[in-house]
């Protein structure tokens, strides 16, 4: 999909977006999933492909299986080993970035 994209709630991405968003609720991206844009979402989950900048008012948790080439805002990270991120992350509750194990597994195709 190519354009705006704003949603009222949460929205769960599993394919391509290129263009500026703002997700009023919880941003879920799969590990197929890519966006290229400006994002802003209350909290997020990335297994996906971000190019651009995420501003995430709350809770960000990025995904083992994440390449990030983007400035990522949040009031907390966390980020799984195995994630790639090209850019700055800023923090902006003043706490450390916390580093994880992923636990979870992809189901068959993702």
């Amino acid at each position: 999909m190519t354009g705006a994209v704003e949603t009222l709630g949460p929205l769960v991405l599993c394919g391509a977006i290129r263009g500026d968003g703002h997700v009023r609720g919880a941003l879920s991206m799969a590990a197929r999933s890519e966006w290229e844009g400006e994002i802003r979402a209350e909290q997020g989950v990335v297994a996906g492909k971000i190019i651009g900048a995420l501003s995430v008012s709350g809770k960000l948790e990025i995904g083992a299986t994440a390449v990030i080439r983007a400035r990522v805002t949040a009031r907390s990270i966390a980020i799984a080993k195995g994630a790639v991120i090209d850019g700055e992350l800023v923090v902006t509750s003043g706490q450390a970035v916390v580093s994880f194990e992923e636990k979870r597994r992809s189901r068959p195709g993702d």
